[in-house]
């Protein structure tokens, strides 16, 4: 069990989060209870999709001899997982705008999830996809990709300064 999932630690967070909860504005409140009721329905959501992925292995297993080289089956089984990562990802996404009091879903983990879903769709392509399709899709997945290393190169170099600067501040 990771430290964050420890009950002391999940315990502190509710604590620290009702404390926080007095001091939000009336419209900081609204997002935080938006934030709350989107990431249960994804959660429950993905429970769904869950249950549906283990149906449908369950099904090729037993029914159709699961064959993972057959095209067809790997779309469907990866396919389902891939979009159950996408929505894991979301609903992490939200909930850090709750746990870390973050008014919006960072960019950066908007671009993971549109890469993640590009992901998907190539994992997912009928092999009779027109080349144009791919190229455009590649030239997407390169764009997004290259939008998200430069904005992680950023974000690692602010880390970097904030450190070096809290090195340097005197002890009182």
């Amino acid at each position: 069990m990771d430290a964050l999932n420890r009950p002391e630690n999940l315990r502190e967070q509710f604590d620290r989060f009702r404390a926080n909860w007095r001091l939000l504005s009336l419209y900081e409140r609204f997002e935080q209870i938006i934030a709350l009721l989107l990431s249960f329905t994804i959660a429950v959501i993905i429970v769904i999709s869950l249950m549906q992925l283990i149906k449908t292995v369950y099904a090729l297993l037993v029914v159709d001899a699961f064959n993972p080289l057959d095209h067809a089956v790997f779309q469907t089984v990866f396919g389902m997982i891939m979009t159950l990562l996408i929505a894991m990802e979301f609903k992490h996404s939200i909930i850090r705008v709750v746990t870390q009091h973050e008014s919006i879903i960072q960019v950066k983990t908007v671009v993971l999830i549109a890469l993640i879903a590009l992901a998907r769709k190539f994992v997912i392509l009928d092999p009779e996809t027109p080349p144009t399709k791919i190229a455009a899709l590649a030239g997407a997945t390169l764009a997004l990709g290259i939008t998200y290393w430069l904005m992680r190169d950023r974000d690692d170099r602010l880390s970097m300064l904030k450190q070096r600067i809290e090195e340097q501040k005197p002890l009182h």
